[in-house]
């Protein structure tokens, strides 16, 4: 008999979101448990978000294909698109190779310097050119798709002699999702976002919703008649009742947009706020910017535009207010250095962004949903603490 959609199930959809892959071998629990749910959770991915779930003797992998690109959705530990041209090399270099076969650290760079498609050939003298291809080697371990047998890969920063050893462990094989037709034959990334939509046309705008909700911090209105926000409000009693089963998220929807919100903090999520300073100063800055609603007033979608200059005003005004409570690091910095750490930390969030063509920097309606301010007695307990 097919199982239900039940606790199991919800633990088991949230570990597929949250991970790129269940290695069977890394943890045999989640992995069982996914596999126990298959059925059910394949027809529920793939009759809400297009998604496809695959099950393999080896591992359980939730292929999840963005209905946006954003910038925080590539690799962590990348800095440069030099790191993301040569990871591509280094899966081009393990085509060639046999499952459980090794390879040697200098016969992939030999290959890469072949094969590199980048203006200025790679240099294995040049310290920048090693450092990437060390993030790319650690970067493709953590993955799983290549295992580090012996050697020290960091020594290969000092000098480009040194020597490391690898195996290629049959996850490499199942990396790369399969297309349609020959990957080669995309020429922008909008023709391989467009091969999303041929398979259930017309389920477009239910898989390209849910994708929205689930991999973004908010949905916004942005136009008049917007059909993406026409289908949030219209069937918003349907999403509340059916993500609300299916997760533990909670669906709210605003005027300008609509996000999903944990009643309770989870570990296993990545959430705001998080951990880093940054979080602080955003919550702050909210609570500065609401107050001063008169002077800089939302747009009919919600959106506040500001210079430059009406930006760091602002900014400004949380640090005299708040900043006494920042970590040093923050408290140290320049008002032009801290605009830049907390656009960065906005951009992320996907509650502010910055014009190319006016310069103007835009804060959009999520930021006015989370605002945060100290105690009243924060300033005399510090104090205190001081003291003592």
């Amino acid at each position: 008999m097919e199982k239900e959609f039940d606790e199991k199930a919800k633990e088991a959809l949230t570990v597929l979101f949250e991970n790129f892959w269940i290695i069977r071998e890394k943890e045999p629990e989640l992995f069982q448990m996914i596999r126990e749910r298959e059925k059910v959770l394949k027809r529920y991915v793939q009759e809400k978000f297009g998604y496809r779930l695959i099950v393999h003797r080896y591992f359980a992998k939730l292929e999840k294909i963005p209905a946006e690109p954003e910038a925080w959705m590539g690799i962590e530990s990348f800095q440069e698109p030099l790191d993301y041209a040569l990871f591509c090399c280094l899966l081009a270099y393990l085509e060639g190779k046999a499952v459980e076969e090794k390879f040697l650290l200098s016969d992939v760079c030999e290959e890469m310097k072949a094969m590199y498609p980048g203006d200025v050939a790679l240099d294995w003298t040049n310290y920048q050119h090693r450092r990437a291809l060390i993030r790319v080697l650690k970067a493709a371990e953590q993955i799983g798709i290549i295992h580090h047998v012996d050697g020290e890969l960091e020594a290969f920063a000092n000098r480009e002699d040194q020597e490391a050893l690898y195996e290629v462990p049959v996850l490499s094989r199942y990396f790369m999702r399969s297309y349609p037709k020959d990957f080669i034959q995309y020429e922008t990334i909008d023709q391989l976002l467009e091969e999303e939509w041929k398979a259930s046309p017309e389920d477009y705008r239910r898989h390209r919703i849910y994708r929205q909700l689930f991999l973004s911090p908010s949905v916004y209105r942005t136009q008049k008649d917007d059909p993406d926000f026409y289908y949030l409000r219209n069937f918003r009693h349907r999403l509340r009742d059916d993500i609300e089963s299916h997760t533990d998220f909670r669906y709210e929807l605003y005027k300008n947009a609509a996000m999903l919100t944990l009643p309770q903090r989870q570990n296993v999520y990545t959430l705001f706020p998080d951990q880093k300073g940054t979080s602080d100063i955003i919550l702050h800055f909210a609570a500065v910017v609401r107050a001063h609603l008169d002077q800089y007033p939302p747009d009919e979608y919600g959106q506040i535009r500001l210079t430059t200059h009406e930006f760091q005003q602002l900014l400004k005004r949380s640090i005299h207010e708040y900043g006494e409570g920042w970590s040093k690091t923050y408290r140290d910095m320049t008002p032009s250095q801290l605009t830049v750490e907390l656009l960065v930390a906005l951009k992320e969030w996907k509650m502010a962004d910055e014009e190319h063509e006016t310069g103007m920097i835009v804060l959009y309606p999520l930021l006015g949903r989370l605002i945060g301010r100290y105690p009243d007695d924060f300033t005399t307990k510090g104090m205190n603490d001081d003291d003592e």
